[in-house]
């Protein structure tokens, strides 16, 4: 399965982007679809997952707690989709689309840049 990012972009601090994903087809009932984001220094970080009831997770959105309450995740089986909503300078980092198993990542996204300016 390929995925494949759009959106994305620069915006000022406090306003909204939302970045996509697309599957090159239907993932299986036991992965789900997610994003990381990577800063220049940190390391990578789960920012949301929207997960299937078939898979391990059974059925819980994960929202990281650095972006509660201004980032929604939704979607389907072949697309995701990350509204980001407040956005602060913080939130500057390479959003990756990923599938996820209970073995871990199995696939990953090229990545989009997301620049909130101050």
């Amino acid at each position: 399965v390929r995925l494949e990012e759009s959106g994305g972009g620069f915006v000022q601090n406090g306003g909204s982007l939302e970045v996509s994903c697309a599957a090159s087809e239907a993932i299986a009932s036991s992965q789900d679809m997610g994003w990381f984001r990577q800063s220049p220094g940190k390391e990578s970080e789960l920012v949301a997952m929207l997960a299937s009831e078939a898979t391990s997770t059974g059925g819980i959105t994960y929202i990281a707690d650095s972006v509660k309450g201004r980032f929604t995740i939704s979607g389907d089986k072949k697309t995701s989709h990350l509204l980001m909503n407040n956005l602060k300078p913080e939130d500057t980092a390479v959003y990756q689309c990923a599938l996820v198993s209970s073995e871990g990542v199995d696939a990953w996204g090229r990545g989009i840049l997301v620049n909130v300016s101050s």
